[in-house]
C-alpha cells in the first residue's frame, strides 16, 4: 500500500473509535472540512497533526501511512478476523474507487 491509502486508514480507524468527522476535527483544532479533505486524498496532515491524529484514535503512523499492516488498536470489540475482513472490504472499495477516477480523467 501507499500513501494514497492513508485516507481511507483514517476513516476506517476514526469509524472504529466512533468518532465523527466532526469530532475529530475539534479534537485536532483544524476544520471538518480538512478532516474531510484528508480522508478524500485531497490533502495530508502536517507531521504534528499526524501524531494527534495517532494519539487520539490510539493508532500508529506505521499503520495510517501503509507502512506496516498490522492493526494497533481493536475495533469496538471486533476479533482480529473481523476487523480484517472489514480492511480488506476498505482496500477493495479504495481500489474501485481509484478505477473509476482513473476512467473519469479519460
Amino acid at each position: 500500500m501507499t500513501i494514497n491509502f492513508f485516507g481511507g486508514r483514517l476513516k476506517a480507524v476514526r469509524k472504529a473509535k466512533r468518532l465523527t468527522q466532526l469530532e475529530l476535527s475539534q479534537r485536532l483544532g483544524v476544520s471538518k472540512g480538512t478532516v474531510s479533505a484528508y480522508e478524500q486524498g485531497l490533502s495530508y496532515p502536517s507531521l504534528e497533526t499526524l501524531v494527534s491524529i495517532c494519539s487520539i484514535l490510539d493508532t500508529s503512523a506505521d499503520y495510517l501511512l501503509s507502512i506496516s499492516d498490522d492493526l494497533p488498536f481493536k475495533m469496538g470489540g471486533l476479533t482480529d478476523e473481523q476487523m480484517e475482513s472489514i480492511l480488506q472490504f476498505v482496500s477493495l472499495i479504495e481500489k474501485a474507487n481509484e478505477t473509476l477516477n482513473d476512467l473519469n480523467k479519460k
